[in-house]
């Protein structure tokens, strides 16, 4: 058992945090809306606190997953974070998806107090944290991911350290790039295949067997093809997330013309009433 607290309880933290009580560990829980927090405990047990700080005190681990990257400075750093809390030997490990540069600078802060820290953006959305099968991209010291890697693996498939500091951010941003061009090549599709006058499921059910098979067409096709968008990652989140990896690729240099072009395409379903739909909606644009 590992004494740990978990900051932000969204659709990815509650069940998340879950995990963590059900594997046995000590779980102290902080939510800026306490009837989250209230209904944490009352389903899981464990304990909640009115701040980070005191969440985060004498805890061996405290996970954060809360929104941006000044959320994330907010809970860690702010006149109640848990940072300045917690004691020296704890780890720190932030699950939101930040810029690169936010986890150097969490990294250096933490280490400056004899503190561990690991950036570990998740894939795998609502439905993986739910079943505890998501995928953790993390950067950071080899100590610092060994020493969480265990508990982590009460809701994670795979936790994987891919460099320093700040590795694990650049992943996710790898991560959120391939599948923006993905949901727009298979919507696109979708729509051929509609104005067509083509059956889209039987399409589907023959191509998913071949090259353009991908957990996007098996899991999505179906209602996207019903116009329903309200199973997944919202666009007003992939639209943050395709922000860092566009500012990421001003300052390497790193050419991303579709990630562009999808993220101006997702501006547009927003217009369209669409900010928290699901990222499939891309379709939605393409319909007459």
């Amino acid at each position: 058992m590992t004494r740990v607290a978990f900051i932000g309880l969204g659709v990815m933290g509650f069940p998340m945090a879950g995990h963590l009580k059900t594997a046995g560990h000590d779980v102290t829980v902080y939510n800026r809306n306490p009837a989250r927090a209230a209904a944490w405990t009352s389903k899981h047990g464990g304990a909640s606190a009115a701040r980070p700080a005191d969440a985060a005190r004498d805890a061996d681990a405290v996970f954060v997953c809360v929104g941006r990257d000044d959320d994330v400075r907010q809970v860690t750093s702010g006149p109640d974070g848990c940072l300045p809390a917690m004691k020296p030997g704890a780890v720190l490990v932030d699950h939101t998806t930040t810029s690169a540069t936010l986890a150097r600078e969490l990294h250096a802060a933490a280490k400056a107090r004899g503190i561990g820290f690991v950036d570990a953006p998740v894939s795998g959305g609502q439905a993986g944290a739910e079943s505890g099968q998501l995928t953790v991209m993390c950067g950071g010291d080899e100590a610092d991911h060994a020493a969480i890697a265990p508990v982590v693996a009460a809701y994670a498939r795979m936790c994987r350290l891919l460099g320093p500091a700040g590795a694990g951010q650049l992943a996710k941003m790898v991560n959120q790039i391939c599948i923006a061009g993905l949901v727009q090549g298979l919507s696109e599709g979708l729509a051929f295949a509609q104005a067509s006058g083509l059956d889209g499921e039987a399409v589907i059910e023959v191509i998913s067997k071949g090259a353009a098979q991908s957990w996007q067409m098996e899991n999505r096709h179906k209602t996207m093809l019903q116009d329903r968008f309200d199973f997944g990652f919202a666009v007003e989140w992939m639209r943050k997330d395709l922000g860092i990896a566009l500012d990421e690729a001003r300052r390497n240099g790193a050419q991303l013309p579709v990630t562009a072009l999808v993220d101006q395409f997702y501006a547009d379903v927003e217009t369209m009433g669409g900010r928290r739909w699901d990222t499939s909606s891309l379709i939605a644009r393409l319909k007459p």
